[in-house]
């Protein structure tokens, strides 16, 4: 068959093990180079290609390609910029077809979350229309773990990893301080829609009254006097009382407890500020010292404390996204699947894009207490296989090390392009 170049992009949020997938690409590509030519990577994502501005993989070394299997955030830069509906913008994806003509480029893999396998089954569309067939393969991505279809999405593993430690941690500094010292410890970590995330931080508690405390969800509206009462008696009964919530906690009528009041590429609302706001309520209402915290970009770059069964997975779905596409699979996307039994196996399953595209998974309420602020078993069953294993970078001088990439361009063959105009 006829040899054609491969382009890959990374979108949105990156994660600790993003570039594990990009490693699983690469390297899958290299052992069939009878098949595809050269990996072209996106700089900073989709922009990559609509700026014609294309890495050259093949000018890097195999260890520093092999480096990031270890390596966090996104190696070849990632953004939040949502192709609109091809009727709105057709002149986006005539641009990206024209780029992928240029360079032959016949395989196009898109590593992010819902928004990303939507733009990935749009290009599979016109591509054809525009007689340049391009087999499209979306890589999955996201801490939120809001992806349908799949087990659970790469990149979530390590974050419900650090999570967890962080807040077995910080329960411990808090309770040998809360004698005459802080009583109250709010942690804010990511999950807008899904809290995926927070419910990770209930794998810390190994018995009952350890913390977490409270876990505040997006799935349960926010009640002010229920939690007010339930923080009031842990500090009673335990001294201390640590709480995490999820950035998407939101009252009954829909309103954020957090909303920032603008919005980033993709239309999402800009939330962040839950910590606090739950902390001066708590000042107001029971006038307990507090100190609050906000996990941030720490949870989702934290390379050192990633999950091992992540990584592998992350590298897995990477190299499946190439065999699909040699195969011919095209508008897929690579699944994680659990097998039925005691002991935690899984495999590499697959998802038509059109079904994975702009669709959010929720936590199922019976993984969250019937109080609401907590996980129960059967959460704790799916999450902590998740968690498993530790896969360490390695250290140098006491600090990680990891891949640094040249970043070589490609020339350009085509005139300059705004995206957006």
């Amino acid at each position: 068959m006829t040899q054609m170049n491969a382009f890959y992009a990374q979108s949105g949020g990156v994660t600790a093990v993003i570039n594990a997938s990009a490693c699983g690409v690469i390297e899958c590509a290299s052992r069939h180079s009878d098949r595809i030519g050269k990996v072209y990577a996106g700089r900073n994502g989709i922009l990559g290609a609509l700026h014609e501005e294309l890495i050259d993989t093949s000018q890097e070394s195999a260890s520093a390609i092999a480096a990031l299997r270890h390596t966090p955030a996104g190696a070849f830069g990632s953004c939040r910029y949502k192709l609109k509906g091809l009727q709105e913008n057709r002149a986006e994806y005539a641009r990206l077809i024209e780029v992928f003509q240029a360079h032959r480029i016949g395989y196009f893999f898109y590593n992010g979350g819902g928004d990303s396998q939507d733009t990935a089954h749009k290009v599979s569309q016109i591509s054809v229309e525009m007689g340049h067939p391009i087999v499209c393969v979306g890589i999955p991505k996201t801490v939120d773990n809001d992806l349908p279809i799949t087990d659970n999405s790469p990149g979530f593993g390590s974050v419900a990893k650090y999570v967890a430690v962080s807040t077995r941690e910080a329960g411990l500094d808090v309770a040998s301080m809360s004698e005459s010292s802080t009583k109250v410890f709010i942690l804010e970590v990511m999950g807008r829609h899904a809290g995926w995330i927070a419910a990770a931080a209930g794998l810390a508690a190994d018995k009952t009254g350890d913390p977490p405390h409270l876990i505040i969800f997006p799935e349960i509206a926010f009640d002010e006097a229920r939690f007010l009462a339930k923080v009031d008696a842990s500090v009673k009964q335990h001294g201390y009382c640590v709480i995490v919530v999820s950035e998407g906690a939101h009252h009954a009528d829909g309103r954020f407890l957090s909303d920032a009041g603008s919005r980033d590429a993709f239309g999402h609302l800009q939330l962040g500020g839950v910590a606090p706001t739950l902390a001066a309520l708590v000042k107001r209402e029971l006038n307990y010292k507090y100190h609050w915290a906000v996990a941030d970009y720490l949870q989702r770059a934290a390379r050192h404390i990633a999950s091992k069964t992540d990584v592998d997975q992350a590298y897995a779905v990477g190299e499946a996204a190439v065999e699909f596409a040699l195969a011919g699979r095209n508008a897929v996307m690579p699944t994680i699947v659990r097998q039925p039994g005691t002991v935690y196996r899984w495999s590499i399953g697959a998802a038509p894009l059109a079904e994975v595209a702009n669709v959010e998974r929720k936590m199922p309420r019976d993984y969250i207490s019937a109080d609401g602020f907590g996980i129960t078993d059967a959460c704790r069953d799916y999450l902590l296989p998740l968690i498993q294993g530790e896969d360490y970078p390695p250290y140098h001088n006491g600090l990680p090390q990891y891949a640094n990439l040249k970043k070589v361009l490609v020339p350009k063959k085509l005139p300059p392009f705004n995206p957006g105009k």
